[in-house]
């Protein structure tokens, strides 16, 4: 739960960096600038604090690695809901109502975390899994996405290298197999979710692993 809490708020600590320009430079999701993904972010924070805020009373279905299920495809970007993000993200017109409603919605969902009950069984998506589970479930949504926002802002703060490990960690749980020693944390990350096309020689490296990826998680 400490993982999320840094993942979290290194997250937006680097979302305060951007320039106003930076929003509108692509982000690592497929078909989303900056801001949308920004806006995404917003609607993850009032995620967390619904699912906190509702407890269930049934035996935990799913933990912090079964939590992900992984898609068929990556997003064509047709997906409603993702056409509703990039619309509210336009919506907000001026960079810094964006970054202002994540800082007071983020911070809330940051301090929700740090209160809950390790042990609270919460209810979200029609599956069950304690606090810890969920928010430990996040720690590769923040990472993921924190790899998203700076895939072309080069001098942006990288997301802790505790969370990438984590992150990698949980990804190779749900590959069944690890991914090979000579890929960083973050190139595991990104070439296994298909954010980036591996080289040859990862492809030669990768084996049988290459023919499960990528895997696109939902």
């Amino acid at each position: 739960m400490d993982l999320f809490s840094r993942s979290w708020a290194a997250l937006r600590a680097a979302v305060a960096d951007l320039q106003d320009e930076d929003f509108a430079r692509p982000s690592g999701c497929t078909g989303w600038l900056v801001r949308d993904l920004v806006c995404h972010l917003v609607i993850d924070a009032q995620d967390v604090l619904i699912t906190l805020a509702t407890p269930a009373d049934t035996e935990p279905t799913r933990d912090a690695v079964t939590y992900w299920e992984v898609a068929q495809a990556p997003p064509a970007g047709d997906d409603p809901l993702d056409a509703l993000t990039v619309r509210l993200a336009a919506a907000y017109q001026e960079p810094g109502l964006l970054t202002f409603h994540l800082d007071d919605v983020g911070s809330a969902a940051g301090r929700a975390a740090e209160l809950a009950d390790p042990d609270l069984r919460v209810g979200t998506r029609d599956v069950v899994l304690t606090a810890r589970d969920y928010l430990g479930a996040y720690v590769m949504e923040w990472t993921l996405h924190h790899l998203d926002l700076i895939a072309h802002l080069p001098n942006a703060a990288q997301p802790p290298a505790e969370g990438l490990a984590r992150s990698r960690e949980m990804l190779e749980k749900i590959a069944g197999t690890a991914f090979p020693a000579s890929f960083s944390d973050t190139d595991a990350l990104l070439v296994g979710t298909g954010r980036r096309a591996p080289t040859d020689a990862e492809r030669a490296e990768l084996g049988e692993l290459g023919g499960k990826l990528p895997l696109v998680l939902g």
